[in-house]
């Protein structure tokens, strides 16, 4: 597939397996599609996003489905310097490594969990991760899971998939369960060179929440 091709079917990926065969033969070439030619505008955004709710000084962070590691990449630039990373896809993992800008890396699938302990993180970002074939909602919740009490979780996702309808729903019930509250919800550039919209939204776990 070309690098537009492999854009194209990543908005059509139905399962998990799917979504690892695809990014495990995109990870070579996925910088130069997704940031080089269409500047991938969501992990500046997201690490901004982190820096208001959060002092980066000693902060932990869990960059949550890290890919090739552009979202730590922006993290850093943005004054964090304590990140682990994971992801479903080994490929894109070892494209994070040659970043240097990870503590730790570890292969991650988020519809079955995260292999960390509660309240393990100050922060998690989850960059471009909830999406068609991708994650299924109830991440979000495993995601706050490994947060300190009044953790910040950060999450950056297209305009298309916020429209169906069920991470605004899932938001609400994390809110109304006393699990979390939403702190920042912003609309921006995702992908500006092919002209897509995105959210940012922040999300501060609740500091009674386990």
């Amino acid at each position: 597939m070309t690098g537009e091709e492999l854009l194209d079917a990543a908005y059509e990926l139905q399962n998990t397996d799917e979504a690892l065969a695809h990014y495990e033969a995109w990870a070579a070439t996925y910088n130069d599609e997704v940031d080089g030619k269409h500047r991938y505008a969501q992990p500046r955004r997201c690490a901004s996003a982190l820096a208001e709710c959060l002092d980066p000084a000693g902060a932990e962070i869990l960059d949550v489905g890290c890919g090739t590691g552009l979202s730590g990449l922006a993290l850093a630039a943005a004054g964090f310097s304590t990140l682990d990373g994971c992801d479903l896809s080994p490929a894109m993992l070892k494209q994070a490594e040659r970043t240097g800008t990870y503590r730790r890396l570890f292969e991650a699938n988020l519809n079955e969990g995260i292999d960390v302990p509660d309240s393990a993180y100050d922060a998690a970002t989850a960059v471009g991760v909830l999406s068609f074939g991708h994650v299924r909602t109830d991440a979000l919740r495993e995601m706050l899971r490994v947060l300190r009490p009044e953790g910040v979780l950060v999450v950056g996702l297209n305009d298309h998939y916020w429209a169906e309808g069920a991470v605004p729903a899932e938001l609400e019930a994390i809110e109304a369960d006393g699990q979390g509250r939403v702190v920042m919800r912003e609309h921006g550039e995702h992908l500006p060179g092919a002209g897509i919209q995105g959210w940012v939204i922040a999300v501060v776990k609740d500091p009674t929440s386990s």
